[in-house]
């Protein structure tokens, strides 16, 4: 009977304990949420008047992601952007790179310039409503990370590995080729190199996505679990979000099959031109199209 009793004993305080962990985990993640949320006064989508309903209709949405190099002097600029659309029915997501250095109509200046402009022009509502004229389709969501979050995160994770397939040097660094283990200076170094590249933006975005991917690989190891705090402390300084913490659980709840398949889109057969002495890409025309419908699509549009 005693060993019972102690048995039961030991059974409550552990679930006592876990229910202590995940009350202050959840109350983590919502101070986190809440911190990083940043609302858009601007009705910024003319394509879609009304905003996305994710909760009833569970309608597709997309996202823009911004990572900005911010300066002591001024704005910065968008040096990488990615656009997201989900779809819950499909339960599918599509990911498209834009080069930064495309060329387009840079919305409210009248005028093209480079797209990764617009955030210095603008910041995040003019990124938006540039983006949205180039793609021809919603941006409902908007993420804003600060760059140099890199380094906190790639070493609150313990480091990455990355294959590297360029033998190059950047920032004083060399980066063979091979199996390259990287702390979080070097990773960023690794990811902004990109004139000794043959594949130009291209090859950049690709170690942009081995970065993402050795990130999430270590994030999910149990020494990292146990210093979530020092990732929500770095998030909440790094990341903006429109998205509302009860938007997000809405997310988790009923989009969240949707990551597990994820499709990389790229623009491919543009060409790179000088005007006035400074490199732009061009889009193809009828590759662009191509992508406005693959998205528009995915969207249900």
């Amino acid at each position: 009977m005693k060993k019972w009793k102690w048995a039961v004993g030991i059974a409550f305080v552990i679930c006592v304990a876990s229910l202590v962990v995940v009350i202050n985990v959840y109350g983590d993640i919502k101070s986190t949420a809440n911190e990083m949320y940043a609302p858009i006064n601007d009705e910024v989508s003319v394509i879609r008047p009304q905003p996305v309903n994710i909760t009833t209709k569970k309608e597709p949405f997309s996202v823009l992601v911004l990572g900005v190099d911010e300066r002591d002097d001024d704005m910065g600029r968008s040096d990488t952007m990615i656009v997201l659309t989900v779809n819950p029915t499909l339960q599918t997501t599509k990911m498209l790179s834009i080069p930064r250095d495309t060329y387009t109509e840079i919305i409210g200046k009248n005028h093209k310039d480079k797209i990764n402009h617009a955030y210095a022009f603008g910041g995040v509502e003019m990124s938006m409503k540039t983006v949205e004229n180039l793609l021809a389709i919603p941006i409902d969501y908007v993420a804003r990370v600060n760059m140099e979050s890199f380094v906190d995160i790639v070493d609150i994770v313990g480091g990455i590995t990355v294959d590297n397939s360029l033998d190059f040097q950047f920032g004083g660094e060399h980066f063979p080729t091979g199996e390259l283990k990287l702390d979080g200076e070097n990773a960023l170094k690794y990811v902004r190199m990109r004139y000794e590249d043959p594949a130009g933006d291209f090859g950049r975005q690709n170690r942009q996505k081995q970065v993402i991917q050795g990130v999430l690989k270590e994030g999910m190891s149990l020494s990292t679990l146990w210093n979530y705090k020092a990732i929500f402390k770095t998030l909440e300084k790094n990341v903006e979000l429109n998205i509302a913490f009860d938007e997000l659980l809405n997310i988790r709840k009923n989009y969240g099959d949707s990551f597990k398949t994820i499709e990389q889109l790229y623009f491919k057969n543009g060409a790179g031109t000088m005007m006035n002495e400074i490199y732009y890409y061009v889009p193809n025309t009828a590759e662009l199209h191509d992508i406005q419908n693959m998205l528009k699509d995915h969207m249900e549009m």
